[in-house]
């Protein structure tokens, strides 16, 4: 049975242990929890550290472990959202590092999947980013493997703010995309951590890809969109996304989410499904945030029955 949770980057002022807490009482089954280096970050949703992987072991995995378990919860991924093909090749390096760090915390704590971004040189065209796509990520992905961990990676274009837009800091946004990287690297450990929102924004059958990929989802995440139409009437599709495109809860946007639950239980998948608020109606203090992850907990409700999480 699918498992409805929530990411953990919309509490960033709680501690792990609120955090469950509030899961628990909430009526979630697992979260997603984010694993971003401690220290301040100028990106929206990033920079929020419920697990600290620097320096991880035998007794913080345990202490992770207990949290979770005395609340009845699962660890849906560890989640970490990087640029690992920033076109600054130090910086670049630490995030990939960083992702490997994840793998191996993943792994101590008996989490399948680190959920991230494949990255994009947002300088360089989409086939001259492919060499570094496959220098960066042959290796990740053999740590990966060697720890028994998945990786899901999220189609965000990650073209929302003025330094990403318009080629955007993430390379794998589509299905012809999806098939060349997962032709070039052929395995089973390698997938995606999938978001209807983002095909919204992409005006894309979100359904044709489930049933394409499904075998390939290893996480879900439950976010809405909405396209302003009459606005992108006047500006069209080239001009920057915030101007007609706005992230919204689940069931207020245009994601068909009957629809969707239908073709990816249809489609066999039996994962997570976890709640990313990024609806900035919901933003203005720790109680709107919380009211938001129950309200679309509540609507999601009706497509996910309530399930043991073990």
């Amino acid at each position: 049975m699918m498992k409805l949770g929530f990411v953990s980057a919309i509490l960033p002022d709680l501690s792990l242990d609120e955090v469950a807490r509030f899961a628990s009482s909430a009526g979630f089954e697992c979260v997603e929890l984010m694993c971003w280096p401690k220290g301040k970050a100028e990106r929206r949703y990033a920079g929020i550290t419920h697990v600290d992987v620097a320096g991880f072991g035998p007794d913080e995995a345990k202490q992770v472990q207990d949290t979770m378990s005395k609340n009845g919860l699962a660890i849906s991924g560890l989640g970490y959202y990087p640029n690992p093909l920033a076109a600054d090749l130090a910086e670049a390096r630490v995030y990939s590092d960083h992702i490997q760090a994840v793998i191996q915390a993943a792994a101590q704590l008996n989490v399948p999947v680190v959920n991230t971004f494949i990255g994009r040189d947002h300088t360089k065209t989409f086939d001259e980013n492919w060499p570094r796509f496959l220098e960066t990520w042959r290796p990740i992905i053999k740590v990966a493997e060697d720890n028994g961990v998945k990786i899901g990676i999220e189609n965000c274009p990650m073209l929302f703010t003025r330094d990403e837009w318009p080629s955007g800091k993430n390379l794998m946004t589509s299905p012809a995309i999806w098939r060349r990287m997962f032709n070039d690297i052929p395995s089973d450990n390698f997938g995606l951590n999938f978001d209807p929102s983002h095909f919204i924004l992409q005006m894309m059958d979100y359904c044709k890809a489930i049933r394409e990929f499904a075998p390939k989802f290893f996480h879900v995440h439950a976010k809405d969109a909405t396209i302003d139409r009459e606005r992108l009437d006047e500006v069209g599709v080239f001009a920057f996304p915030n101007q007609w495109h706005t992230p919204k809860l689940p069931g207020l946007g245009d994601v068909n989410w009957g629809r969707f639950f239908a073709t990816l239980s249809g489609a066999g998948y039996q994962g997570p499904v976890c709640i990313e608020v990024e609806d900035r109606a919901y933003e203005g203090s720790l109680e709107a945030r919380k009211a938001a992850l129950v309200q679309s907990g509540r609507y999601l409700r009706q497509y996910i029955p309530v399930t043991k999480c073990v």
